[in-house]
């Protein structure tokens, strides 16, 4: 006899089978191949996924020389979650298989809705597809030209080297700062290289015609333009010292910001008397200020004790104040930054130029300012060359180094 509590439990026993399982799918360790989507074109870039002992989870992001360590890797059944470290920026999808990974880049500075499709694929080792030569006319240095005849116009050095088998790497120097680390390859008459950091997400192409080469360069999805170039090993752009400078009547510098506890700091305050203070106007969401923070802490370290200090002068693309202090928070502590940084308002060149009104033409982050033992500007740099640009980047360094030694070997004001 089938009781009313038998068929209950029937029931029961039914439902409960028919509850959807969440699936448990593990990701491979090793290479992976990035894909993200810009509108029909595809930039890639490779990363290494790692599993550690304690079953954390890892990666490794390359561009050419450069390694970007991630450490914030969440995966939860089926959903994988790789957030960028400096940049307030990650990585949501699902985990399809162990080899397939597809979902949506957010890079929360451009705003809630700004987002890039991707297709991670494990065991693919290339950068970009199709077949690569090993010729070398690409590699060497350009003269180009972004957005010619346009508002936007700007001037670069295409800097470009090619290793075996048609792998391409290289930057472009601007006079606000530079593309950071470019890689990709040659296929036959055409270049492509790609960029990722977790910030910006670069892609350029080129094709070879004649003497030039004719480009086109994107930025994530809301930013694309033309860009030629023409080989020429002595182009020079406008020197870096002479396109931000102080206004007429002003020999100081002269600023009340709050510190990162909230601490008015000013130049003049009794800590920096008679020191040699480096004036850092940066934001902690530029890459550019990135490189330059690692070279003037190194800088600091060696020689604080003789009397340099760095003040960061910092302004920060949240809307709400908190969100920026805790930014900049974990950009000093992820960074180790040794100095003083200070909160100066929201990013913009005309936020700068309110801000900082001792100064005409702010038209970089970062600009470096100068000042020495007497309270007085002796120079400001307008953007930075980094690590990528090579010989630009050692040049400075030694430039820098042999600058900052001249303003410690002067003499201190004599105590009033």
């Amino acid at each position: 006899m089938i009781t009313r509590s038998f068929i209950a439990c029937i029931i029961l026993a039914l439902s409960g089978c028919a509850q959807p399982r969440e699936r448990e799918v593990i990701p491979r360790t090793g290479a992976w191949r990035m894909e993200m989507d810009l509108a029909g074109e595809v930039l890639p870039f490779q990363f290494e996924l790692q599993r550690g002992a304690d079953q954390t989870w890892t990666a490794s992001i390359k561009n050419a020389s450069e390694t970007i360590a991630v450490k914030d890797i969440e995966l939860h059944h089926d959903t994988f979650v790789m957030r960028m470290p400096l940049f307030d920026s990650e990585f949501r999808g699902l985990v399809l298989n162990d080899s397939v990974i597809q979902g949506e880049w957010y890079n929360h500075l451009k705003g809630p809705d700004y987002r890039i499709h991707f297709v991670a694929h494990a065991g693919k080792t290339h950068r970009f597809e199709g077949p690569s030569n090993g010729t070398g006319r690409f590699a060497g240095t350009w003269e180009t030209h972004f957005s010619a005849g346009t508002a936007d116009a700007y001037n670069a050095i295409g800097i470009f080297e090619q290793g075996p088998e048609g792998r391409a790497t290289g930057t472009f120097v601007t006079e606000t700062g530079d593309y950071r680390f470019l890689e990709g390859s040659v296929h036959n008459d055409s270049l492509w290289l790609s960029c990722f950091d977790g910030s910006h997400a670069f892609l350029f192409n080129a094709t070879l015609r004649g003497d030039s080469i004719m480009g086109r360069f994107r930025s994530g999805t809301h930013w694309q333009e033309a860009w030629t170039g023409v080989r020429n090993p002595d182009y020079e752009l406008r020197n870096p010292d002479s396109l931000t400078f102080l206004k007429e009547g002003y020999d100081m510098a002269d600023f009340t910001f709050p510190d990162l506890e909230g601490n008015d700091i000013s130049p003049h305050d009794p800590r920096f008397r008679n020191k040699v203070l480096l004036l850092q106007v940066m934001g902690s969401w530029c890459p550019n200020c990135v490189d330059e923070t690692v070279m003037l802490k190194d800088l600091h370290e060696e020689y604080a004790a003789q009397g340099l200090d760095v003040i960061a002068i910092a302004f920060e693309k949240y809307m709400d104040d908190t969100k920026a202090i805790e930014g900049l928070k974990r950009y000093k502590a992820t960074l180790g930054v040794p100095y003083t940084m200070v909160y100066a308002g929201m990013a913009s060149k005309e936020q700068a130029a309110a801000k900082l009104p001792f100064l005409d033409h702010v038209m970089s982050y970062p600009t470096c300012i100068f000042v020495d033992r007497a309270g007085k500007v002796r120079r400001i740099r307008t953007g930075f060359y980094g690590p990528s640009t090579g010989k630009h980047y050692e040049a400075y360094k030694r430039n820098l180094r042999h600058f900052v030694e001249q303003l410690l070997s002067e003499p201190m004001a004599a105590d009033s």
